[in-house]
């Protein structure tokens, strides 16, 4: 069977490798350790060293047995040509031998787009993918990045029909021409809202739910302007990378620098307001792309998707009658996506089933016996014991690591490198949020069996947590630690095959009632998710967790007595 590499050489720096129908996908921040894997100078590249490297070694595969190698361009320079070979050049320089002369670019969006697409399982599919911005668009669009960019979507072919275009505004310096960027407006506005020290999308969207957005919402839908054929014009300098040009509201001047001047309660009426003109913007170019495919389901892809919020609205307001998000619709997904346009398109190799995980990753590896930390006993060789008893904990209202199985790939831990709770309590809530140092209103997530997802949802949730629900009023009181202020939920649904974690929420369901826990990422603030199982011993002793379950290894806090699910054996 042929092997086909992707990469994605800059922020998200990731690598992905489809070999014998099998993917393997890994970021390379989870070895350097640096959140996103940021270069430290701005328009550096680097290569997914570490991550291409346990690619091949997974696969069992040398470089020279690699068939083709793809990856996103991302240059953003104007039109011609040129640009394509001067960039292939540049990064398969980072490459070792044979890789680099195998490698060719892609468009930054399309590979964004096929890293949903392909794994979507459905066959006539519109795309829409937006972020702040992407490749250059070259002589077929005119001067500009990709910023918001439609598609139709068939298993033998890839149509690019819609592209927000320039806008040409006077200057003094003559003509100049603006690309509205919503990826752009969105996150400027919230370095407006969110004080340095938290991350500011997520963030702003959390605090949206708090906030009325007819404060402010007038003022800010005045920013935006909505066109015939799902036009989006943002006026200058809301649609660009500005974030320190005064924003004026209420007799306040908004910026980045005073945000921590600025009272709570009103900088969460600037995000309800944000937030509500974002995702009318999108449903907007959403509904203009049905009118042009007739499709019934919208893939959707690109750095705004992860707004949880923003997809739901859109699998309820676009006109789609199903949504598939991208199971890694960031930037370290153009690795999986460049991958895959290889693999089909241009190899011809049939298509991957749909996943309903994306365990794409290293194991955790052995936990060590000299790593058991003060104020911790270790329970060995539980085995099938070891759901039983964690559920136990956790139906206790203890706190718990989760690290079993392949690491996720992507910004969302879906129950391979997870901190497990009971849902009911929001004392429970307040104390996660206090032990990752987080902002007191961000909500945590459930992960729900998704045979008993519409339950206790409106939805059935999405497998890779990239929605949010609304919590079935009668339920609320019941999951109070996973309901946000507003009563929605980013649901994590979990498939019967998920390795990782659907035997423990059945044995949990059966302690309490509750077929879904609280799930939320495996790791510090301000760093990535873990990889590994010594990772994870010193971050459970880092945070305090009451309990940390690797393999099928248990770790207790000394103040945690042993449940009695099973016959334990301690060292």
């Amino acid at each position: 069977m042929p092997a086909v590499l992707g990469l994605n050489f800059h922020h998200d720096t990731s690598a992905a490798l489809v070999v014998d129908g099998r993917l393997y996908a890994v970021e390379e921040e989870r070895w350097s350790g640096i959140k996103h894997n940021h270069p430290t100078r701005k328009g550096m590249l680097t290569a997914p060293t570490r991550a291409l490297q346990w690619c091949l070694e997974a696969a069992g595969l040398e470089p020279q047995d690699v068939d083709a190698v793809w990856a996103a361009s991302m240059r953003p320079n104007p039109a011609a040509g040129w640009w394509l070979a001067e960039e292939r050049d540049e990064l398969a320089a980072l490459l070792p031998a044979p890789l680099g002369e195998h490698l060719r670019l892609l468009s930054h969006h399309t590979a964004h787009m096929l890293s949903g697409y392909l794994l979507s399982g459905h066959d006539h599919a519109a795309g829409l993918i937006i972020d702040a911005g992407g490749s250059s668009l070259g002589s077929d669009f005119g001067p500009g990045r990709e910023r918001i960019t439609g598609y139709d979507l068939r298993p033998d072919r890839i149509d690019r029909l819609h592209q927000n275009m320039p806008t040409v505004v006077p200057s003094p310096a003559g003509p100049r021409r603006l690309h509205s960027s919503l990826g752009h407006f969105y996150r400027n506005l919230a370095r407006r809202v969110i004080p340095p020290g938290d991350e500011p999308e997520g963030s702003m969207m959390a605090l949206a739910a708090f906030g009325d957005p007819q404060r402010f919402g007038a003022q800010i839908r005045e920013l935006v302007w909505l066109g015939d054929n799902g036009e989006v014009r943002i006026d200058h300098p809301w649609g660009s990378a500005d974030s320190s040009t005064p924003l004026l509201l209420g007799g306040r001047a908004w910026t980045a620098d005073n945000v921590a001047e600025q009272p709570e309660h009103k900088r969460a009426d600037l995000a309800a307001a944000v937030q509500e003109v974002f995702a009318d913007s999108v449903v907007h170019v959403a509904r203009h792309l049905q009118r042009l495919t007739r499709a019934s389901t919208l893939v959707f892809s690109g750095g705004c998707a992860l707004n949880s919020h923003l997809n739901g609205q859109l699998a309820t307001d676009s006109g789609f009658d199903t949504l598939f998000v991208a199971p890694a619709p960031h930037d370290a997904g153009t690795a999986v996506g460049a991958a895959l346009y290889g693999w089909h398109y241009q190899l011809g190799q049939e298509r991957l089933p749909a996943p309903t995980d994306a365990a794409w990753g290293p194991h955790p590896g052995a936990l060590p016996a000299a790593a058991v930390p003060t104020g911790y006993r270790s329970l060995t060789d539980l085995g099938p014991g070891l759901a039983p008893t964690v559920a136990t904990l956790l139906a206790e209202h203890r706190i718990v690591g989760w690290v079993q199985g392949q690491l996720e790939f992507g910004p969302r831990a879906l129950g391979h490198r997870s901190i497990l709770a009971h849902p009911g309590h929001t004392a429970t809530r307040d104390r996660l949020n206090a032990i990752k140092k987080r902002a007191t209103y961000r909500p945590f997530a459930p992960a729900v069996l998704a045979e008993h997802a519409t339950e206790w949802f409106m939805s059935a949730g999405d497998p890779f947590m990239n929605r949010v629900a609304r919590v079935r009023r009668c339920r609320a009181d019941r999951i109070a630690a996973v309901t946000h202020h507003d009563g929605s939920a980013r649901v994590q649904s979990v498939a019967a095959d998920h390795q990782g974690l659907h035997g423990l929420l059945e044995q949990f369901h059966e302690r309490t009632g509750l077929p879904l826990l609280l799930n939320t990422s495996f790791n510090r603030k301000g760093t990535p998710i873990l990889r590994t199982a010594e990772q994870a011993v010193a971050t459970a002793a880092d945070l305090g967790l009451d309990a940390l379950a690797v393999g099928d290894t248990l770790l207790l806090a000394d103040h945690v007595p042993a449940p009695h699910a099973t016959s334990l054996r301690t060292r």
